[in-house]
């Protein structure tokens, strides 16, 4: 599948099987004149304590299977008063206790809501070193999941500044202030730049 452009002369492949990800990646790349191919083999995700190191790891894997430079993105949503749980273990948490789950852990202690989604992509070529871009999103949690918009936990997170979950924005509103945006974002400024060196 490829996103389309005004401008439509540059392409990225984009390693994942998770829909909600292509889509947004397709509407924060556009602007910058980057159209969006998925690759279906995302690589191996090892265990680890950080989204980078999981990214970082899937990426060498993914560009050396399909012999091209290729993106990955490892996501995570990490509250404050659960130690930065659930982290890069957020798919799993998702899978296991979803969005129910987190909202009962956090019912002993409501007063501390804070939170952050963490978005890191890594763009690797077959032969190279991935290269990492951060972005972040800080929020809080709700008490109860709000909207069927977006997917994991977006119906639980608030981003700061707004009233409405995750959940509850258009594609479009979520892309403007998102942690995938930012680091997308961080990543295209950088593959442009190439360009002109």
């Amino acid at each position: 599948m490829r996103g389309s452009s005004d401008r439509g002369s540059r392409s990225v492949v984009f390693a994942t099987s998770n829909r909600g990800k292509l889509e947004e990646a397709l509407t924060i790349l556009a602007p910058f004149g980057i159209s969006v191919e998925r690759y279906d083999g995302k690589g191996v995700e090892i265990q680890a304590d950080s989204t980078s190191e999981v990214a970082a790891y899937a990426s060498r894997g993914a560009a050396k299977t399909a012999g091209k430079a290729v993106l990955v993105e490892d996501a995570g949503l990490r509250i404050e008063s659960l130690g930065g749980f659930p982290g890069p273990y957020s798919a799993y948490a998702f899978r296991t206790i979803g969005v129910a789950g987190v909202i009962a852990m956090l019912r002993p202690s409501p007063q501390n809501r804070a939170a952050e989604f963490v978005s890191s992509l890594a763009y690797c070529e077959p032969l190279g070193e991935p290269a990492l871009f951060e972005g972040r999103a800080r929020g809080t949690i709700t008490t109860e999941p709000r909207g069927t918009k977006g997917f994991g936990f977006d119906p639980i997170f608030v981003p700061d500044g707004g009233r409405k979950t995750f959940g509850e924005l258009t594609i479009g509103e979520k892309c403007a202030v998102s942690h995938r945006a930012d680091s997308m974002k961080k990543f295209a400024k950088w593959y442009l730049s190439r360009e002109h060196r």
